[in-house]
């Protein structure tokens, strides 16, 4: 949430108001000059997510929820127990949120891996790409080549053909 499909949803409005505008015109609105900045819109969106993040966790602390980060591993203990930086945590029910992240592969598996970025890098970028390719069939990737062609990058889709 707080790192895709938020800021996700923040740049799929984004594209739709540059659609919107492109559209204008055919319904007798002027809109020459109009401009779009990446920087805004990325500024804008980060803080957006940081106030929501503070939101999320001063609702879990008035819950009286404790919030361990770190990593963890279940132990032998007779009780549910878990083990976080050396630290044991006994309870009922313990939920561990693991999140995930993208395997990248290296330059030896794939030449030129290196020059790319998965989908977290996307909302890293401090300016829009003047080209861009997305590689993947998936809706994340034909979200993001349709999100970078609507602000104006030449984006290409690149999907893996190998079955007939």
């Amino acid at each position: 949430v707080n790192v895709g499909c938020v800021p996700k949803k923040v740049m799929w409005n984004t594209a739709v108001h540059a659609e919107f505008i492109h559209d204008h015109a055919d319904y007798g609105f002027e809109t020459a000059g109009v401009k779009f900045n990446w920087r805004t819109i990325k500024e804008k969106r980060d803080a957006y997510v940081r106030r929501l993040n503070d939101i999320y966790e001063n609702n879990v602390k008035k819950a009286h929820i404790d919030i361990i980060r770190g990593y963890g591993k279940f132990t032998a203990d007779p009780e549910p127990t878990i083990e976080v930086n050396g630290k044991k945590y006994t309870a009922p029910h313990i939920l561990i949120a693991t999140g995930g992240r993208p395997a990248v592969p290296s330059d030896s598996q794939i030449p030129g891996a290196s020059l790319g970025m998965t989908s977290d890098g996307f909302f890293d970028l401090e300016e829009l790409p003047r080209r861009s390719v997305v590689v993947g069939a998936g809706y994340i990737a034909v979200e993001m080549v349709g999100i970078l062609s609507t602000l104006g990058s030449k984006a290409s889709l690149l999907i893996r053909h190998d079955k007939v």
